[in-house]
């Protein structure tokens, strides 16, 4: 259900970016992005809508194609270490981020770590998808992190 005056990604000029995440529960995925990253639930479902920050993530079970998707079927990611793509989200306070988020059940790869440039962490949501969470550091002053080829 839809709250009335809602604030939809629904631009009124140029573009506007929003996050689409083919989920296996939709209330669980809901809930995880309300609890875990303080965002406000726009849409309970078909399609679920949560805005964080100055985002959205909206979320639908898959599916099979459609007519503007031919030969297209979504699904949530298979169990497992591989990802090709993740969410990026950028703290102003990674400590007091990861503590709310693990005190909300939130299950990190780990701890917060010192890059140089930054400090990060990753955890995954509910249906497997790779989020990385971090603050900029080093960056602020020039520092980059080192090249390597497992810098992802």
């Amino acid at each position: 259900m839809m709250k009335p005056d809602v604030d939809l990604p629904a631009p009124k000029h140029g573009l506007l970016l929003a996050h689409y995440l083919t989920v296996r529960n939709v209330a669980v995925s809901r809930g995880f992005y309300a609890d875990v990253f303080g965002g406000e639930v726009v849409m309970e479902e078909n399609p679920a809508m949560v805005k964080v920050a100055n985002s959205w993530i909206i979320m639908n079970p898959g599916g099979g194609p459609t007519p503007d998707k031919p030969g297209v079927t979504l699904e949530a990611p298979p169990s497992g270490d591989r990802a090709s793509s993740f969410l990026n989200v950028r703290v102003a306070d990674i400590a007091a981020f990861y503590s709310h988020a693990v005190a909300r059940g939130a299950e990190f790869l780990t701890a917060p770590i010192d890059r140089g440039s930054e400090l990060r962490c990753y955890l995954r949501d509910p249906d497997g998808y790779l989020i990385e969470v971090g603050q900029s550091t080093g960056l602020l002053r020039g520092i980059t992190a080192e090249t390597s080829a497992d810098s992802g």
